[in-house]
């Protein structure tokens, strides 16, 4: 329990620290949101009266303590562009972000684990060799050119899924695939390494003294101490898919945070940015304490200490 408090104090700072960092950059890049919301032609009394309505005439110190207020009490501010709560924006597009990336880690963690298994059973087979092009493939092609290569084959030449997202399952399989693919590659790299090691392990000997097939030795025991320290990868790779679903989102439409984010990046809507950058660093800080908890039922050792 202490240990837990102490995570959750540490999110508590980290999230601090990024509401200072985000709102100081916002604010120090060139430009000026009153003049990109109003016509450029617009006089400077216009845009210096919606700087005031705004409440951008005030010092740095008080528009960051009164953003950390409202935020502390669930107020992520207004949106400049939409003129809607942030909060509510936050919410309408969440739904679509969760689903591409729960589809997206499902692709990458069965995918992952798999290829690693059947390539450290199969070392030096053709098959090891297959899966483990597969792995380099997913690490080293970017996010976007997966998803237009998988739009030019699976929707221009073969026209078996939509090319952007219209509201069904089957329009989120290919911007799922496009963004777990390169996580998919990582696991199933490092799940090759672990299980190798552990295929070495004198335990594993034992078992096979013991009678126990190999396949099952490698299931009930290689596997589960191999699969800690790709538990925590796994777990980390939730702030990749999170960033990298401004691009996917984007290029298949999905009307997700990272679009959301986007959006406003290129209205320059400081609270709608700000808050969609702050609720994925929340979601990624959650992440890595379920990671967490995880390892530590995983791990005897853990669980001791």
């Amino acid at each position: 329990m202490k240990g837990l408090a102490g995570r959750i104090i540490g999110v508590t700072v980290v999230l601090i620290g990024v509401i200072a960092l985000i709102f100081v950059m916002l604010r120090i890049i060139p430009g000026d949101p009153a003049s990109v919301l109003l016509n450029e032609h617009v006089s400077q009394a216009n845009i210096d009266r919606l700087t005031r309505t705004m409440g951008l005439d005030r010092s740095l110190p008080e528009q960051f303590f009164d953003y950390l207020a409202g935020v502390l009490h669930g107020d992520f501010g207004r949106s400049y562009y939409i003129q809607q709560p942030v909060s509510k924006l936050i919410m309408e597009a969440l739904p679509f972000t969760i689903k591409l990336t729960l589809l997206s880690i499902a692709f990458a963690w069965t995918f992952g684990i798999v290829s690693g298994v059947v390539s450290a059973m199969y070392n030096e087979h053709i098959l090891d060799y297959l899966f483990r092009g597969a792995a380099l493939l997913g690490i080293s092609v970017p996010v976007f050119m997966v998803a237009l290569l998988l739009q030019y084959i699976f929707y221009f030449r073969l026209s078996l899924f939509p090319l952007t997202y219209d509201g069904s399952v089957a329009s989120l399989i290919l911007p799922a695939v496009a963004l777990g693919w390169n996580s998919s590659g990582s696991v199933a790299r490092l799940m090759r390494s672990e299980l190798m090691e552990e295929l070495d392990a004198p335990y594993m000997d034992t078992a096979k003294a013991k009678g126990l097939p190999y396949r099952k030795a490698v299931l009930i025991h290689a596997l589960r101490n191999a699969a800690l320290p790709v538990i925590s990868l796994m777990a980390l790779q939730l702030s990749g898919m999170l960033s990298g679903a401004v691009i996917t989102e984007s290029i298949f439409s999905i009307p997700g945070l990272g679009r959301l984010a986007l959006t406003a990046l290129q209205t320059r809507d400081m609270p709608l940015l700000q808050g969609t950058v702050l609720f994925t660093a929340f979601l990624i800080a959650l992440g890595n304490i379920c990671a967490d908890l995880i390892n530590t039922l995983l791990n005897p050792r853990l669980r001791t200490g």
